[in-house]
């Protein structure tokens, strides 16, 4: 095969990489910075923090910046702030996959995370305005967001070899991993030291910056490529000879009967349910049950974000090694890493509600738990492109709508069921989120395909021989 090495394809992966790294900072900001928007003595109202376990936080006497505007935001309205996101972001996933196959995925990433970066830095003025405009500047920010996904799918279907697949899309996806591991710690500390104003300003520009990087280096498919070399040219071209339609229109009645494509939509659903539970709610578990404040370390709260993203990348390198040099079938690697990264997670999860006080054992289990959800990336999580290469960002497109509406729904009925913040509720937050996660694992391996389907490659009545 032609080498990696400063080649076209793996350079596209670290552009993509760079800009989910982005996409992620950019969605995940708002939550710390949103400590410091409000009033202190707003969330005060409701101050049950169990008292099951001893506080031990060691208070740092910086002189704090206090610069920043304040608003008298109640709880409830913090959530509306916080859930605005996915109002958006679940609009434009299918029209974002099904624009992405007709004007190409280099444009529409371009301009989602273009789009994104604009409005970031919009939210500083939106908050000063009220907080209608800060909602709907986040709402705006998800319609953005919803297209990034299903276009990079897109991209990677004209571009990625069959047997590249698990390590190309594990290089660009897993900088949404990175994204969260560096801005939460990052975006406190500019908080701390500088600003809430600046988190926005800094992650914005530098999304601003990317966009030129993208829209000047990268190409819809190899044969408008600028500067790829004659020989990768072929490579991938070749290699994606059988794989890809002939078709202009879209066969949706096809894929929506497509049981494999369920496979995935239950899986993704399952898995998400637990990442944006444990996404949204892990500060607030750490400094109610386990009385640390995640604030104060940031670096913790990181860390399960981290082992995610080694795990994302080994796994990547692993999958593809199994397929090309040991010959396991594609959907025997699909299988058995979407089993292991469900199904870990799950029993460690529930191990974390048992750990009592034990800060170290609590947050150890959690790191585990999200580290071993990496291992999906390589499993449900570009299946799309196995079973559908031409209509990848289509299929992701409908997988990731069932999938945000965790993110919608997940953190509303935690709350509701951790009223008195009491370790039971939580055990029960987390035994819902392992079920979940254990029936797509299930479900997943049961019914997914690893084979281009016939519905993907041709016309119905043009069946290969």
């Amino acid at each position: 095969s032609v080498p990696a090495c400063c080649s076209a394809r793996y350079n596209l992966a670290l552009l993509a990489c760079f800009g989910f790294f982005l996409l992620y900072a950019l969605r995940v900001n708002l939550s710390v910075a949103l400590v410091d928007m409000v009033e202190p003595n707003t969330s005060l109202a409701k101050n049950t923090t169990s008292n099951v376990c001893p506080e031990h936080s060691s208070t740092r006497n910086v002189p704090r910046n206090t610069t920043g505007e304040k608003y008298s935001w109640d709880a409830d309205t913090q959530g509306w702030i916080l859930g605005s996101f996915f109002y958006g972001y679940i609009i434009t996933q299918i029209p974002g996959g099904y624009l992405a196959s007709k004007i190409g995925g280099k444009l529409l990433l371009g301009f989602g995370i273009f789009g994104t970066s604009v409005f970031t830095l919009l939210t500083p003025l939106a908050a000063n305005l009220g907080v209608g405009y800060l909602i709907a500047v986040r709402a705006l920010e998800g319609l953005g967001e919803g297209v990034t996904f299903p276009a990079m799918h897109s991209l990677w279907s004209s571009w990625a070899p069959p047997l590249e697949r698990s390590k190309l899309l594990s290089i660009s996806y897993a900088g949404a991993q990175l994204g969260t591991v560096v801005s939460l710690p990052l975006s406190g500390l500019i908080c701390y030291y500088m600003s809430w104003v600046y988190v926005f300003y800094i992650f914005g520009a530098l999304g601003v910056l990317w966009f030129f990087f993208w829209m000047w280096l990268v190409s819809d498919t190899p044969e408008t490529h600028r500067s790829i070399s004659q020989a990768e040219r072929e490579y991938i071209l070749s290699s994606l000879k059988d794989q890809l339609s002939t078709q202009k229109s879209v066969p949706w009645r096809p894929i929506l009967e497509s049981l494999p494509l369920w496979a995935i939509v239950v899986a993704h659903f399952s898995y998400n349910w637990t990442f944006y539970t444990l996404l949204t709610l892990l500060p607030t578990y750490m400094k109610e049950i386990l009385r640390f404040d995640a604030q104060e370390n940031g670096f913790l709260s990181a860390l399960p974000y981290f082992g995610c993203w080694l795990c994302i990348i080994m796994s990547g390198q692993i999958a593809d090694h199994l397929r090309e040099k040991q010959n396991l079938s594609t959907v025997c690697v699909r299988k058995c890493f979407t089993l292991i990264g469900m199904i870990g997670p799950a029993v460690f999860l529930v191990a974390a509600g048992f750990t009592g006080c034990n800060y170290a054992l609590a947050v150890a289990f959690l790191t585990i738990s999200t580290t071993l959800g990496g291992f999906c990336t390589s499993g449900y999580s570009i299946n799309h492109l196995d079973i559908a290469p031409s209509y990848a960002g289509i299929l992701l497109g409908i997988t990731n709508s069932f999938a945000t509406i965790p993110g919608m729904v997940g953190p509303v009925i935690a709350k509701n069921l951790t009223h008195n913040n009491t370790v039971e509720e939580w055990q029960t937050v987390f035994y819902i989120a392992a079920s979940i996660n254990l029936f797509g694992a299930i479900f997943f391996a049961l019914f997914a395909s690893g084979e281009v389907q016939d519905w993907a490659v041709s016309a119905h009545h043009l069946h290969r021989n």
